[in-house]
């Protein structure tokens, strides 16, 4: 059998692919099995943040494994503490949980914001508020959080205590502390599942002002945005947001699964021993690998990655059969007359892949893709939404 009867055969079939296996790249460059050439403009959605086969990266993480590839947290690792410690000094946050994944990382965040709110404003506030159109992950609890109700349709009953408002809505908002026992509230500055959509800046100070008015938690989620995806280093920063608590995940540690809760001063310590835990969090290969990203994400870097998306942006507005364009930095949407999932199948034949969300075609290229690929993408992809 070939890959694909393998797949076929022996995985669970939870994945539409698309007709091509990857086999080898280096950059923004991928193959096929039959050596066509792609340019990359998903980044694995949104995680080889350097692209693929990145030499610093290798550098790093093969270091490491030829030290130690795994320590469980009953024990010190160097590379876990350094990451943490660099993370804090760049967000100015305080402490940091690790897991392996964006859904881990919002179970801890949901976990801290129920503690918190236990022991400062009562047993019953235990409710958080997240917004229609959110994506928070794939277990039941983060799915439960998740403001999108087509996910919870098979495996009700979903985990109680999430509610849903329309992002922008302000005094529905209030209207939930008003009636509800509230302990957090969780928002995307950009929805990435949802439709690549930019939170409005009024309604996210207003979020994080009504939450902290009322005694709660204000929470982002930052698993797709973060980690210099939008060209700052989590993307409240473009708008001003001071979270209590912020996830991520994804481009983290560039291809290896990492996810990171930070914590601010004010739940740093809601979280004692025992309370949480993860066997893989914060392994020294994959804490290594985060390390040799984080370190390049400096302003001159990002300065660089916001360039890259005005030119992307500038490309697109205005093109044949391109409606709007949405997201910030390298976090792109595209609104095309024709069916995206169209647009995207033209685009890889004539080799640039892209994804999807809801009816928008997805941009997320490596973050130091080159230049000249860059416009050579745009343009096949305008090519593919031309009418």
């Amino acid at each position: 059998m070939n890959t694909r009867q393998r797949d076929e055969a022996y995985i669970a079939h939870t994945y539409k692919r698309f007709p091509v296996e990857l086999v080898s790249g280096k950059g923004s460059l991928v193959y096929d099995e039959n050596g066509k050439r792609y340019i990359d403009m998903g980044s694995g959605i949104a995680v080889t943040s350097f692209g693929i086969s990145d030499d610093v990266w290798i550098g790093a993480v093969t270091a490491q494994l030829s030290k130690i590839q795994h320590t469980s947290n009953l024990y010190y690792s160097a590379p876990c503490a350094e990451l943490a410690e660099l993370l804090c000094k760049k967000t100015g946050m305080k402490k940091v949980f690790f897991s392996n994944s964006g859904a881990e990382a919002n179970e801890c965040a949901i976990k801290v914001a129920r503690e918190y709110a236990r022991r400062n404003l009562g047993e019953d506030h235990y409710k958080i508020i997240t917004l229609e159109g959110s994506f928070h992950g794939r277990t039941v609890t983060t799915l439960s959080a998740t403001g999108q109700e087509h996910y919870h349709e098979k495996f009700r009953p979903m985990t109680p205590g999430f509610l849903h408002v329309k992002p922008g809505d302000e005094k529905g908002l209030s209207k939930l502390f008003e009636t509800e026992k509230i302990a957090a509230v969780l928002v995307e500055c950009i929805q990435g599942e949802g439709g690549v959509i930019e939170l409005d800046a009024g309604f996210a100070k207003a979020a994080q002002d009504i939450a902290h008015e009322n005694g709660a938690l204000f929470m982002v989620d930052e698993v797709q945005t973060g980690n210099g995806r939008t060209g700052a280093l989590y993307a409240y920063e473009n708008f001003g947001l001071r979270p209590d608590v912020v996830t991520t995940a994804k481009g983290l540690a560039g291809g290896l699964p990492l996810g990171a809760a930070l914590l601010s001063e004010k739940v740093e310590n809601v979280l004692g021993y025992g309370d949480h835990g993860s066997t893989f969090g914060g392994n020294p290969v994959a804490a290594a690998g985060a390390l040799s990203i984080l370190k390049r994400l400096d302003p001159d870097f990002l300065s660089k990655v916001k360039e890259k998306g005005a030119f992307l942006r500038k490309k697109f507005e205005f093109a044949s059969g391109i409606e709007a364009v949405s997201g910030i930095g390298l976090m792109l949407g595209l609104k095309t007359v024709k069916p995206a999932a169209e647009v995207v199948a033209a685009a890889m034949e004539k080799g640039v892949l892209c994804l999807t969300a809801k009816d928008k075609v997805r941009l997320l290229p490596a973050l130091n893709i080159p230049d000249g690929l860059l416009a050579e993408a745009a343009e096949i992809i305008k090519e593919a939404a031309a009418l």
